[in-house]
């Protein structure tokens, strides 16, 4: 299960960095830094459903760790194909019908001011300020979008490591306990890097002097984490 779910975060790992790297190269190669509407919300759509994929499916990794260590005799059987094969397919499409319909009331929405959007790509905040109406309801959907994909995850992800170190630490040899920290370390690893970056650009106050940090912010969990991924979990191997 445990290489079930790399090989599946490896994929989407690849399919989140392409919908943002490569019209940057362009943009920085060719200095023609333009998006049509269509193209700029179709990336906005494709950026939030597998930024919430990632989420989910690190939860789910979280869970398979967890099952690993405190339940190891029932491993087998807690996590079969079927099973396994669930889990991915909800993480990949729970989050889907939502974002399509947030993404369209984005779009809907009247821009009758600046057509310059202030970062690397479209992102949701960034666009929300060249709306000219009324854009709360949008800034707190945006906000709830963040809570339930981005921190309930999260905290499911902080549960199953709490009682994975408890269990850990009981254990008799440092031998063992080295064993088990070291078959989570990768994923360890990983959640800080994405988690980290995503929870403070999404969930902090939205001013317009941390519009700057917010940019820098996005190449984390766009671009430098889905790079360090495969460093990460290659090395551990």
């Amino acid at each position: 299960p445990m290489y079930f779910f790399l090989a599946n975060f490896s994929f989407l790992e690849i399919c989140y960095a392409s919908t943002t790297l490569p019209r940057m190269l362009m943009n920085l190669g060719t200095q023609r830094r333009r998006i049509s509407l269509v193209a700029c919300a179709t990336q906005m759509c494709f950026v939030l459903m597998f930024g919430v994929a990632e989420c989910l499916l690190l939860a789910v990794m979280a869970y398979d760790r967890y099952v690993a260590i405190c339940n190891p005799l029932n491993y087998p059987l807690v996590m079969n194909h079927r099973v396994c094969i669930q889990l991915v397919t909800g993480s990949w499409t729970t989050g889907i019908p939502f974002l399509i319909e947030y993404t369209y009331q984005i779009f809907s929405l009247s821009f009758c001011g600046s057509n310059q959007i202030n970062h690397f790509f479209c992102d949701v905040f960034p666009i929300l300020k060249l709306a000219c109406g009324d854009t709360f309801v949008n800034e707190m959907l945006a906000y709830m979008v963040a809570v339930l994909f981005g921190m309930v995850p999260f905290l499911l992800i902080l549960g199953s490591y709490s009682k994975l170190i408890s269990i850990i630490l009981k254990l008799p040899s440092v031998t063992s306990q080295a064993k088990a920290f070291s078959t989570c370390s990768s994923h360890l690893m990983v959640v800080i890097l994405f988690f980290g970056s995503a929870i403070i650009t999404y969930l902090r106050p939205n001013t317009r002097h941390s519009e700057g940090t917010g940019k820098v912010l996005s190449l984390f969990y766009t671009i430098l984490t889905p790079m360090f991924n495969p460093m990460i979990y290659s090395l551990r191997n």
